[in-house]
């Protein structure tokens, strides 16, 4: 009787000590809710907030970057007009300056007789005779409309035995196979058009656009007047003027040329938005302008270019 217990003890105990298999997992009702609309509508909200100021912030840096752009393009085609406005300018009525103008020898070159020469090929053809075609094919202008000229000589240069002709106008001519005798003069003829272009015509081989997006385009002239006080010595008169005030070209000492470029790009133009126009007094309000203008970045460009052959012409 012992041993049958002891043996059904045995086996008591071997069955408490033996692992115990779990059994099915109960889920709970609160285990397998998903989200409610409630939170599915304010994630959506926050995503597409998200989004919005991301777009938003894209937008301001592209308006940036365009306006940055678009200055940057006004400026460089500003920077362009003045250059080569500056380099035909400069040159305005100059005539070639001859070292030895009588042909006298000598051994001392400071002593050489020293002239300006008033053809370009020294022949004795009046029609080309400069002190006759100034100061209206050498220098003048219509406050809209700037001609400008210079003497037109060939010199030795190192790549050829033929001398050349290396003056150019504004369009790059004329070429050194028309000749001396049919080009001695370098002209220029900067004038604005009917589309809103700077263009410059030159020896007459048809007028071509240097820049665009030119909103007005003015040429004042630095004259050395000849009333009180320029008549005491050291203390000369100058003062800005007009074309049409322009009396003798020979007084023209320098040129004020003005240029005001709007840009390409629309931008949002704030209230009070203005410039002052080349006439100095003007103050436009770029708020108000119309048609290709409107709504478009305006600065304006002045320089002063001093004449060099002032005094001779």
């Amino acid at each position: 009787m012992r041993s049958s217990k002891t043996i059904a003890c045995g086996a008591c105990s071997s069955a408490s000590s033996a692992p115990k298999h779990p059994g099915p997992l109960i889920s709970t009702p609160r285990a397998q809710r998903g989200i409610t609309l409630i939170e599915l509508m304010v994630g959506i909200a926050i995503g597409l907030l998200v989004v919005a100021v991301a777009i938003s912030a894209l937008m301001v840096s592209r308006g940036v970057s365009g306006t940055v752009s678009d200055a940057s393009s006004i400026q460089q085609q500003a920077a362009y007009a003045l250059r080569l406005l500056g380099g035909q300018l400069r040159q305005a009525g100059s005539l070639r300056l001859n070292l030895n103008s009588s042909g006298a020898a000598t051994t001392n070159e400071l002593l050489a007789p020293v002239a300006f020469e008033k053809r370009s090929d020294g022949s004795a053809d009046t029609a080309y005779n400069f002190s006759l075609e100034q100061p209206t094919a050498l220098f003048s202008g219509t406050g809209d409309s700037l001609p400008v000229g210079f003497q037109r000589y060939a010199e030795p240069v190192f790549t050829t035995a033929v001398a050349q002709t290396l003056a150019r106008n504004c369009v790059g001519g004329p070429g050194d196979t028309s000749g001396p005798a049919t080009h001695k003069l370098v002209q220029s003829v900067f004038q604005l058009n009917g589309q809103n272009e700077l263009t410059c015509n030159g020896n007459g081989a048809g007028a071509q656009a240097i820049i665009q997006n030119v909103a007005n385009f003015r040429v004042r002239y630095v004259v050395q007047s000849a009333a009180p006080p320029a008549t005491t010595p050291g203390a000369p008169l100058t003062q800005y003027v007009a074309a049409s005030a322009v009396t003798n070209w020979g007084q023209v000492q320098g040129v004020e040329v003005c240029l005001v470029l709007y840009g390409s790009e629309a931008i949002a133009m704030p209230d009070g938005s203005s410039y002052t126009d080349c006439d100095g007094e003007t103050a436009v309000d770029m708020t108000t302008l119309t048609g290709v203008r409107a709504k478009r970045m305006h600065l304006v460009f002045r320089n002063v270019f001093q004449v060099r052959s002032q005094g001779l012409v």
